[in-house]
């Protein structure tokens, strides 16, 4: 019986979700045109299907919601949640060097592949 890739072998799943930042008290907080500062988050979470795997990235992501003051003057704020936005069985058991992830590129010239690769220094915040 062949492999159901929707399923982690190892009962692993990366999820990422998204969330907003938002004055709860400004009138342009449902604007669908306003921006917004956004975070999304990428998280690992064990579970036994890619269903209960949404269920705990969603569950993570809402703790990471709650309101709070502020700035200086103690604006009401918070980091609204927004929904999940990527949820991926990992095939390897958790380890040193384990893929956890991978992309597939369309064809770039060699020139646009070579712009994407950055330095060691270059990494940090």
């Amino acid at each position: 019986m062949p492999h159901d890739k929707n399923v982690s072998p190892v009962g692993w799943y990366l999820g990422s979700y998204l969330l907003r930042f938002v004055e709860l008290d400004d009138p342009r907080r449902t604007d669908q045109e306003h921006r917004f500062t956004s975070w999304e988050n990428t998280v690992l979470v064990h579970a036994k299907s890619l269903d209960g795997a949404y269920v705990q990235v969603k569950r993570i992501a809402k703790q990471n919601s709650k309101p709070y003051r502020g700035g200086p003057s103690g604006v009401r704020v918070r980091w609204e949640y927004l929904g999940v936005t990527e949820l991926l069985p990992i095939y390897e058991q958790i380890a040193n060097g384990a893929e956890i992830a991978w992309t597939e590129r369309a064809p770039r010239k060699l020139k646009n592949l070579q712009s994407m690769v950055r330095p060691k220094g270059s990494f940090r915040q």
